[in-house]
């Protein structure tokens, strides 16, 4: 985050300028920016719609949809990990309870 709270910025997406004020570092609301604009034109020529609010609510629909994914995705890999972790902690545990059963072997 940058020192100077809500520091104004302008962006374009899908040809509309708009003001937005944050205390994000400014390459990190141009990417968003670009994305979101990415997102509404490939909507845009995928569906040959012109009307920008469903454009922008299909978009918004899709990077949505990612989201969720992604925190499924996230959500799944640390269940494997929560499930490895306690096997290996179990593994580990015997190891050593039977090396102080059976020390210098």
């Amino acid at each position: 985050m940058d020192n100077n709270p809500n520091q104004p910025y302008k962006v374009v997406i899908y040809n509309q300028t708009y003001n937005l004020r944050s205390d994000h570092e400014p390459n990190y609301i141009q990417d968003l920016a670009e994305y979101v604009d990415m997102r509404m034109n490939d909507i845009a020529r995928a569906t040959m719609t012109v009307d920008s609010l469903r454009v922008a609510i299909l978009a918004a629909l899709q990077i949505a949809d990612e989201l969720f994914q992604a925190r499924k995705d996230l959500t799944s890999t640390e269940e494997e990990i929560a499930d490895r972790s306690a096997k290996y902690a179990e593994l580990l545990d015997q190891f050593l309870r039977s090396d102080a059963v059976e020390p210098g072997k």
